[in-house]
C-alpha cells in the first residue's frame, strides 16, 4: 500500500471513528416493544451503566426492577431511574426475586466480582438476555463453568469489556490488517495512576457511616464466599481482597490483553509469568491483599506473540494505555481516546516506511462513547439486528489470561495454558 493509499485510509477510517463514536439509534421498535429491564447492582459501576444506558439508548429500555444488597446504593440507583426513565421501579435486596419476574427480558449484572457466576447461571437459568461486566469469573473454574452451561444457549450475553466497542480500537485493528505497521509481534500495556483524591489506597473508598450489617446485607454480598463477621472495609472496598477480586488483573488488565487478542486475534496468554506485590501504602493498619504493583509477561508462542503488562497504582505520570509495536511503525492508544500512528525512523528503515508521517486523533470523552456503544450492540443483538461484540468466549478469553496472572503471582511460578485440553500447569 502507497503512501497516499495510506493517508487516505487514515483519514476515511477517523471520519469514521468519529461518527461512530457519536450518538446512533437503536433499531427501530414501537415504544411498547421496549426492551424490559432489571439492574443487578447499583453501586458506583451499576449506577454509571444505568446512566451510560439512559444517554445511549433511552428510547429503547424501560428500567422496571433495580436491586443492590446496601439501601443506600439502591436508593441512589432508583432515582436515577425514576429520574431518566420517568417511571419508579421496584426494588429488591435478593436478586433471585427480580429475576422471577417474568415480564423481564433482560439484566445488568454490575456486583462484585465474586458474585458475577451465580448470578450470571441463574439469569440464564431464568431465561434472561445478560449484560455482565468484566470480568466474566472470579476463578478459572467458575468460568469454565459459565461457558460450558451458556454454550448453545439463546440468552444473549454481552461481557463489559467495552473497548472492543471503542471506536479508536476499531480503528487501530483495521490499520494494522491493512499493514500499516508491518508484522507485529510485541505489545506494551500499561495503566500507571496514583491514589484517591482523599490521599486514600487505591480502591480504599469511603464508608458511608450510616452502613451496618443490616442495611448492606453481608450475608447476601458473601454470597459464596468464606463465612466471616461484618466487614465495612470488606464490604465497600471488595476490590482489595481475594475473596472477592482479582485487583489489577481482572480490573484493569483485563480491559488491555482482551483489547489486544480483539485487535491480533492471539486467544488466550499460553505462558505466564507475574510478579508484584503490595509496595505502597503499607501501614501497619492496612489489611490489602491484592497488588498495587503488578509486572506480567504473556506469551502467546503458537502465535509468535508477547504482551508485556505493568501496573504501578502509585504514579499517574505515564496514564494507561497500549503500544502495538510492528517492524514498520507503532499503534499507539491512550486514555482510550486518543489514537497515534509512529513510522519506525531507525538506521537503515526502508524509504517507503521513514516517508510515512506520524498521525494523531483524538475523541475527548471517548470511553463513555463506547459504553454507550456497547449496551447499544446488546440491546441490538437482542433484537437480532447487531452481532454481538464481546460473546461469552470473548469474555472466557479475557477472564482466564487475568486469572492464570494471579495464579502464577499467588504461586510464584510460571503458568502455562493448554488451549486443547482447557487447563493450566505449573513449572
Amino acid at each position: 500500500m502507497n503512501e497516499l493509499s495510506r493517508r487516505t485510509l487514515f483519514k476515511n477510517l477517523a471520519s469514521a471513528a468519529v461518527a461512530s463514536a457519536g450518538p446512533a439509534a437503536l433499531s427501530a421498535l414501537a415504544a411498547s416493544d421496549k426492551i424490559q429491564m432489571g439492574w443487578i447492582g447499583s453501586g458506583g459501576r451499576g449506577r454509571y451503566l444505568l446512566d451510560m444506558a439512559y444517554a445511549g439508548s433511552a428510547s429503547g429500555i424501560n428500567v422496571t426492577d433495580i436491586c443492590d444488597t446496601y439501601s443506600g446504593n439502591l436508593a441512589k440507583g432508583k432515582d436515577i431511574i425514576s429520574t431518566k426513565g420517568g417511571k419508579t421501579p421496584k426494588t429488591h435486596s435478593d436478586y433471585r426475586q427480580l429475576l422471577a419476574d417474568k415480564s423481564i427480558d433482560a439484566v445488568v449484572i454490575a456486583t462484585p466480582e465474586h458474585l458475577h457466576h451465580r448470578m450470571l447461571l441463574d439469569a440464564v437459568a431464568a431465561g434472561k438476555n445478560v449484560y455482565v461486566e468484566k470480568p466474566l469469573a472470579h476463578t478459572i473454574e467458575e468460568a469454565q463453568e459459565i461457558r460450558r452451561v451458556t454454550a448453545g444457549k439463546k440468552n444473549v450475553i454481552q461481557v463489559g469489556t467495552q473497548n472492543r466497542s471503542n471506536s479508536l480500537y476499531q480503528m487501530a485493528k483495521t490499520l494494522m490488517s491493512q499493514g500499516l505497521i508491518g508484522d507485529c509481534h510485541y505489545v506494551r500495556a500499561f495503566w500507571y495512576r496514583n491514589a484517591l483524591a482523599n490521599g486514600a489506597p487505591a480502591w480504599r473508598y469511603d464508608v458511608p457511616s450510616e452502613a451496618n450489617e443490616q442495611n448492606a446485607d453481608w450475608k447476601r454480598f458473601l454470597g459464596t464466599a468464606r463465612s466471616r463477621s461484618w466487614d465495612p472495609q470488606r464490604y465497600f472496598q471488595w476490590r482489595l481482597y481475594w475473596d472477592y477480586s482479582n485487583g489489577i488483573a481482572t480490573d484493569l488488565m483485563v480491559h488491555q490483553t482482551d483489547i489486544s487478542a480483539f485487535c491480533l486475534g492471539i486467544g488466550i496468554s499460553e505462558e505466564v509469568i507475574a510478579n508484584g506485590g503490595v509496595y505502597r501504602w503499607t501501614g501497619a493498619k492496612d489489611d490489602r491483599e491484592v497488588p498495587d504493583t503488578l509486572s506480567c509477561i504473556l506469551d502467546y508462542p503458537t502465535k509468535k506473540m508477547q504482551v508485556n503488562y505493568s501496573c504501578y497504582l502509585g504514579n499517574a505520570r505515564q496514564g494507561y494505555g497500549e503500544q502495538f509495536m510492528g517492524n514498520e511503525g507503532t499503534i499507539e492508544v491512550i486514555s482510550r481516546q486518543t489514537l497515534s500512528f509512529y513510522p519506525e525512523d531507525y538506521a537503515g528503515v526502508p524509504d517507503a516506511v521513514k516517508a510515512r508521517k506520524p498521525l494523531t486523533l483524538t475523541i475527548p470523552g471517548n470511553d463513555n462513547l463506547a459504553v454507550q456503544s456497547h449496551i447499544r450492540n446488546w440491546l441490538n443483538a437482542i433484537r437480532g439486528a447487531d452481532k454481538l461484540i464481546a460473546p461469552v468466549q470473548a469474555g472466557y478469553e479475557a477472564a482466564i489470561t487475568g486469572l492464570l496472572s494471579t495464579v502464577s503471582l499467588r504461586n510464584g511460578r510460571k503458568v502455562k495454558w493448554d488451549n486443547a485440553a482447557d487447563k493450566y500447569t505449573m513449572s
